[in-house]
């Protein structure tokens, strides 16, 4: 909706439009407002730290990943979670789908869940592997007939 109005303000101050109407810094709008997130130290006394965290909620008409608000925002977030109207519609809560969804923060947190577990990266992996093969045979059931 704040994409939405971005686009209906700009396209009122007669700004030069760019994908699909909306103004061509989008994206730098966005990542102002996604940048905001992170540590902060607190003014006043006495000293305190906090942190901000920012959970977008982007759904893009009919589930186009190329719209440009989804395609500026996805390349801007380090975590994503895609939800799947299908995995909703059969009741499965959360509905999200691990295939589409992913975190640049791996790395990052890699030697905390090996001190948690040594072989927690590879049961990530054969996790993900098998969730990719459920994938690839209910599209072949879907094909072939139950």
């Amino acid at each position: 909706r704040w994409a939405e109005a971005l686009r209906e303000i700009s396209g009122r101050l007669a700004e030069m439009p760019a994908d699909s109407g909306y103004p061509a810094y989008l994206g730098a709008r966005l990542a102002s407002f996604y940048e905001r997130a992170g540590r902060a130290r607190c003014l006043g006394s006495p000293a305190r730290e906090g942190s901000v965290s920012i959970v977008g909620a982007v759904s893009p008409p009919g589930g186009d990943f190329s719209d440009p608000v989804t395609s500026a925002t996805l390349g801007i977030v380090q975590v994503f979670w895609g939800l799947d109207k299908k995995l909703a519609q059969r009741k499965h809560f959360p509905s999200v789908n691990w295939l589409i969804s992913y975190s640049r923060y791996l790395r990052a947190l890699e030697p905390h869940y090996e001190g948690l577990h040594p072989e927690f990266p590879a049961l990530r992996s054969r996790a993900r592997e098998i969730l990719q093969e459920e994938e690839e045979l209910a599209e072949i059931v879907q094909l072939v007939g139950k």
